[in-house]
């Protein structure tokens, strides 16, 4: 009689509403109305993502799409070409040179043959060639120069990552698009993780929305020394847990999927898992913000309502009925041996 009172008891406190213990509960549990609202701010892109997650929000500088004329930086190795119709010494002079050493810029500045040395750092390749011309034709008549790029230093953005070449030279016209085709990059690249810096400063650019969706908002123009990293498809996943088919890690590579694709890569909820009861883990472990959704939601609701993102956790309850079927398999061995003992124990004579 005891056992069969306990079994009621935890029966009733099983069963009552939404009060058992697998949910999670809290003034950090909202409604699919919040879920819904924060799935359009997802749907915007990878820059309002971060601004969810807690990270500074930066815009895109319109003028980083703007194309520029490339110059001549510390470095660089030239090809000087001169012509004279008499003065062989000085053709062969710039040549030779040229041939065995090479022409570098150095502190600024190129030396070449009967010329003081000349500042042409930051110049483009055409204005050095006239500041050059006119320096010879100060000193000789009817010289005629030629310049051209022998060897670049810093005219290249350096790659990482899921990547098949280590640099893309760069003119002051090649933009990220194309950046990228020379790349080699994987289709399953996690653009969304993958980023570019200059300097020390991150650019704010979605690669994802360039690459996948044709953004060419995004498509800014590349200068040397910028870093790109293209990152993998586990760099970013979110996890299916709880009472579905199979248990589930899902890689992302564009940051975002629907929670209907997410239930289904996990095989569906079975009969055991609660569908008035699926719950969306967001955030800071210690200050998550919880979702509670049902499947009349997922099923009705169009999938760009309600997408998940990167380090989300969708959770699904079981049926209160399972978590009764758990606890007896759990607890009834236990109690049925009290009971047991208690009534062999009740026919011992005490002497």
């Amino acid at each position: 009689m005891k056992l069969r009172s306990t079994i009621y008891l935890a029966l009733a406190l099983i069963l009552t509403g939404c009060s058992y213990s697998s949910r999670f509960k809290g003034d950090a549990v909202v409604g699919a109305d919040d879920f819904i609202i924060d799935s359009y701010k997802i749907k915007e892109g990878k820059l309002s993502i971060l601004e969810m997650e807690g990270k500074p929000l930066m815009e895109l500088d319109p003028a980083l799409l703007k194309e520029y004329s490339d110059t001549i930086q510390e470095g660089d190795g030239l090809s000087v070409g001169v012509y004279h119709p008499s003065r062989c010494d000085l053709v062969a002079a710039v040549q030779s040179i040229g041939a065995s050493v090479g022409y570098h810029v150095r502190e600024g500045k190129i030396i070449l043959p009967d010329l003081q040395p000349i500042e042409i750092v930051g110049l483009t390749i055409e204005a050095a060639r006239e500041k050059i011309q006119n320096a010879y034709d100060r000193e000789i008549d009817d010289v005629e120069v030629f310049l051209a790029y022998k060897h670049r230093e810093l005219g290249k953005v350096q790659l990482s990552g899921l990547v098949h070449v280590p640099s893309v030279p760069v003119d002051g016209k090649v933009r990220l698009f194309e950046t990228l085709s020379q790349a080699g990059i994987p289709t399953n690249a996690n653009l969304f993780k993958s980023y570019l810096v200059r300097g020390n400063d991150p650019i704010p650019v979605d690669m994802y929305k360039l690459m996948r969706e044709g953004d060419m908002s995004q498509n800014v123009v590349m200068r040397g020394g910028d870093k790109l990293y293209i990152a993998s498809p586990a760099t970013s996943s979110v996890m299916v847990t709880g009472e579905v088919l199979h248990e589930k890690v899902i890689e992302l590579s564009s940051g975002v999927i629907p929670l209907r694709e997410a239930l289904t890569l996990a095989g569906g909820i079975p009969f055991t898992g609660d569908k008035g009861c699926i719950q969306v883990i967001r955030g800071n472990i210690l200050r998550p913000k919880i979702y509670t959704l049902n499947w009349r939601h997922v099923m009705r609701l169009p999938t760009t309502s309600l997408l998940l993102m990167a380090g989300d956790v969708v959770y699904v309850a079981p049926t209160p009925l399972t978590e009764w079927n758990r606890f007896v398999q759990q607890v009834l061995p236990t109690l049925t041996g009290i009971e047991l003992f208690r009534k062999g124990t009740a026919g011992v004579i005490v002497q």
